[in-house]
């Protein structure tokens, strides 16, 4: 049997439990991977929570989790460019979770782990790291232009403010007061969120930015949105609304050649998850709780073995 950490039923933290299930099997397309690492994101509950529509019967009992660092123990048909004992990082299949012993992962959405990687790190590239890079590739900047990243602080927005860096464009980001010694230390400027915000950037950059990438959404994206002129460098990871605001969402990649893109900036040092707490599976609740509430800084990780 496999340990597991997940739901029976949509809900909120109350509603997470450990899962005892069967070891999986790699159905076409997919690798059977033993799991080092596991990232955690803001999408994990809300998956739990329902936000995206519930879980049907069959989808249940769900493991939570969606990125993984881990080796490889099963290949499936049809899959090229893997074999057994591999290290590797990744998106989980369909139907499968993150958080727990053995998983599945989607042959396509998986990549060779650099072995200047760790397994903590490359855990946090399949979705924090390759959302950013794809998210600053599309709006096309300059050098010397400068990037709003509304929502700075967190795995994403920490990864997109260090890939906009090196390209050369300015970085200023939203986030909490206790998140500016990490945000300065990424080459960018902390404006707090909250109440003002749009007039706090504004004392910065009279004439507003050449472009927003938004993690937060809700009240937060509202009020920032009229600071880039041209809408079509106004995009959200997560909040659908930001098309009555004049922009759009981000379009995600999803294949390997972002991720060894990105992993390959890890490796070169131009790229720092910055890992900042690792639990182990048993303190899984905690992790998610770190994210959920918001006081994370930089990437959560369960290290699971």
């Amino acid at each position: 049997m496999v340990k597991a950490f997940g739901y029976r039923t949509n809900g909120g933290p109350e509603v997470q439990e450990f899962l005892e299930l069967d070891m999986p099997t790699p159905m076409p397309g997919e690798l059977l991977v033993e799991v080092r690492s596991a990232g955690v994101n803001p999408v994990d509950w809300k998956i739990r929570q329902g936000l995206f529509g519930g879980a049907s019967e069959g989808d249940l009992p769900a493991v939570l989790g969606s990125e993984v660092s881990g080796v490889v123990r099963g290949v499936g048909k049809d899959v090229d460019g893997f074999a057994e004992n591999d290290e590797v990082f990744g998106s989980v299949a369909p139907g499968s979770g993150a958080f727990t012993e053995y998983t599945l992962v989607t042959a396509n959405a998986a990549a060779r782990k650099p072995p200047q990687v760790s397994f903590n790190d490359a855990a946090t590239l399949p979705v924090a790291g390759a959302t950013a890079y794809d998210g600053v590739t599309q709006l096309g900047l300059r050098e010397g232009q400068t990037l709003l990243i509304n929502g700075v602080g967190g795995g994403v927005g920490v990864a997109a403010a260090q890939i906009a860096r090196d390209l050369g464009v300015n970085v200023i980001g939203t986030g909490s007061e206790d998140k500016r010694a990490l945000v300065e230390t990424l080459g960018a400027t902390l404006v707090p969120s909250g109440d003002g915000v749009g007039e706090r950037i504004r004392q910065i950059m009279p004439d507003g930015v050449d472009a927003i990438f938004d993690l937060a959404g809700g009240e937060a994206l509202r009020a920032v949105a009229d600071l880039v002129s041209d809408k079509t460098k106004l995009i959200s990871a997560g909040d659908p609304s930001v098309g009555d605001l004049g922009g759009h969402m981000m379009e995600r990649d999803r294949t390997s050649r972002v991720l060894e893109i990105v992993a390959q900036l890890v490796a070169d040092g131009k790229l720092d998850p910055h890992v900042e707490d690792v639990r182990s599976l048993d303190e899984a609740a905690d992790a998610v709780a770190a994210v959920e509430i918001g006081h994370a800084r930089g990437k959560v990780v369960i290290a699971v073995s």
